[in-house]
């Protein structure tokens, strides 16, 4: 058995009344398409989620984080943005997003919106007038515009590769070429450009005035780009190993070399900006936040940008990327709370999201460390009960980590990936620029279920039987009606009751603000993970046998009603335990 290790906090000194809502918070994200459809026209909408917040807050769920629900054309599901001060039709209205903030906020959660600052749609006015504009132009150096190579500039600037596979360069009638590290309709904006910065800023105060909370960063490690846009002849991915100091494909630790940060991500002149925006935050009541999507590494360089007068979280890319293994687990848990310590900010805690395949899935596979870019028909299929009770398992190893936690619509319904997606429906661009070598994210993106016997498992907020509307945009696995809300939500050793438990008890116990410490029974290299955070004990066991439990505790929360038997805790299960005598 290995020794303990030392204590580990991610608390600051300041007293726990004047602790911010968010350094603690569960947040809940929400992708609008596939949460909830208000008008039965089979997308997801503003009116749907606003029909479905006593639900979230039924769940226990402090805040909820809303991906892109802006004017867009849809070529990245809204993140590629033509008006960042509207809403898109398919959505509903600016009244509508109102309504539904004043609801969540009566019911006494805080509500954070994406924020696309690392580019545009290329339907966004600015775009469209630096298309047809003189090279050096005003219009576009709002933009990345350069001349090509070659002898007639018919090659690209340099060398870049998009993120979504192909050319991240597109060349104009003109013959000048324009940066867009995603899809070719998602042009990168200039950051050198103050006009850029201003107009951003505006976009900022548009939405606190409106009364938000917060801003989730999309690209947090963007926008600024090395001077000269210097060659880098490789293919950087999005979350995966590539950016997490692990190999994708075994999941072991890699050096950290600086040298190798690609010029267009994690250059100094980022922090500058969210200095900025942290003033602008300042200047309204409430605790704003700030929450970084940065895939960078070491984790040194991650909590740089939660530095005090920086953003004020960062998703920890690297919990989320150490899968089903207690070893992994241990270092990445160690890690991040060290660093967060270091610079005095709470560590955050996320298993999946939007551009993931759901952890139920990925702890299915032959090897639960595995972090595939999508899964289809001709993949591994997941064990889906395997995947769900160590899903199950993890979730409460997660929410007894001190900090602040995310969920994903779904995971407290245990949902698993879809990974029979037709290709003909899928719609992420990934899977077009790479031909089909990645099979991209459409399957995390499926609509939730809601009602089992429904159709469409109640995703439209309507009469199903006698109205039941349109298709949902994205087929669900007839798998979904096991997984729907209403043969959950009161269902006693149902997930969302596991998770809403969960919620409860971290709550009244203030694990999000309370000490980590790893304990004597804490032996990764044998698959047990145990941890004490105030008076809970958290054993988790992703080893091979079964472990004794402490005979002076008692189980206050299982992740299956077969988590424990006879006194000891069975495989691919974890518990909460407290003190007998308290």
């Amino acid at each position: 058995m290995t020794a303990s290790a030392p204590a580990v906090s991610d608390s600051t000194d300041t007293p726990a009344a004047q602790t911010p809502w968010w350094a603690d918070a569960v947040i809940y994200q929400i992708y609008p398409r596939s949460f909830a459809d208000g008008n039965a026209d089979g997308m997801g909408d503003l009116a749907g989620v606003r029909s479905r917040l006593p639900y979230l807050r039924k769940l226990g769920v402090d805040a909820i984080w809303l991906s892109p629900f802006y004017v867009s054309p849809q070529a990245d599901a809204g993140y590629d943005v033509a008006d960042y001060r509207d809403v898109d039709p398919l959505f509903g209205t600016l009244a509508d997003f109102d309504a539904m903030l004043a609801e969540a906020h009566a019911s006494g959660m805080k509500v954070i919106v994406d924020l696309v600052p690392n580019h545009t749609s290329d339907e966004h006015e600015w775009f469209k007038a630096a298309a047809v504009a003189a090279p050096a132009s005003p219009e576009r150096e709002r933009y990345i515009f350069r001349d090509g190579l070659g002898d007639h500039g018919e090659l690209p600037p340099n060398n870049w590769q998009s993120i979504f596979g192909g050319n991240a360069w597109t060349r104009l009638e003109d013959g000048q070429w324009y940066l867009h590290l995603f899809d070719t309709k998602q042009p990168d904006l200039n950051w050198d450009n103050p006009e850029v910065r201003a107009e951003m800023v505006s976009v900022l105060r548009f939405w606190l005035d409106r009364g938000v909370d917060g801003f989730r960063i999309d690209v947090a490690h963007g926008m600024v780009k090395a001077e000269g846009l210097p060659d880098w002849a490789e293919q950087t991915s999005m979350i995966d190993g590539s950016g997490s100091g692990r190999s994708p494909e075994s999941g072991e630790p890699e050096p950290a070399d600086l040298n190798q940060t690609p010029p267009y991500f994690d250059q100094p002149g980022v922090h500058d900006i969210y200095r900025e925006w942290n003033r602008v935050l300042a200047q309204y009541d409430g605790d704003r936040m700030l929450v970084a999507e940065a895939w960078v590494e070491p984790a040194e360089r991650l909590f740089r940008y939660v530095r005090h007068d920086e953003m004020q979280q960062a998703f920890n890319f690297d919990f989320l990327l150490a899968g089903w293994d207690a070893a992994q687990l241990t270092e990445s848990i160690t890690e991040s709370l060290t660093e967060a310590g270091k610079v005095g900010a709470p560590s955050t805690w996320v298993m999946s999201n939007h551009d993931t395949v759901r952890h139920t899935s990925r702890f299915g596979l032959e090897d639960p460390t595995q972090f595939p870019k999508g899964l289809g028909t001709d993949h591994e299929q997941p064990d889906e009960a395997l995947g769900l009770s160590r899903g199950r398992a993890a979730a409460l190893v997660m929410l007894g980590l001190p900090g602040s936690a995310y969920l994903y619509q779904g995971d407290e319904l245990g949902l698993p990936e879809h990974t029979t997606l037709p290709d003909g429906v899928r719609e992420d661009p990934t899977f077009a620029r790479t031909s089909g070598t990645e099979i991209g994210r459409d399957g995390c993106r499926v609509p939730l279920p809601w009602v089992a016997e429904a159709p469409g498992f109640g995703f439209g907020v309507y009469d199903a039987v006698s109205a039941p509307g349109a298709a949902p945009w994205l087929p669900q696995p007839s798998s979904f009606a096991g997984y729907a809300a209403d043969v959950q939500v009161g269902v006693a050793g149902s997930t969302y009751e596991l998770y809403r438990s969960a919620l409860n008890l971290r709550q009244s116990h203030a694990l999000g603000r309370g000490l980590l410490e790893w304990t004597p029974l804490n032996s990764p290299q044998e698959g047990m993970l145990s941890y004490r955070n105030g008076a809970v004990l958290v054993l988790a066991n992703m080893g091979a046998a079964t472990i004794d439990l402490p005979n002076d505790h008692r189980v206050i929360l299982a992740s299956s009603e077969a988590a424990v038997d006879g006194g000891r805790l069975t495989i691919n299960a974890s518990v909460w335990l407290v003190p007998t005598d308290s």
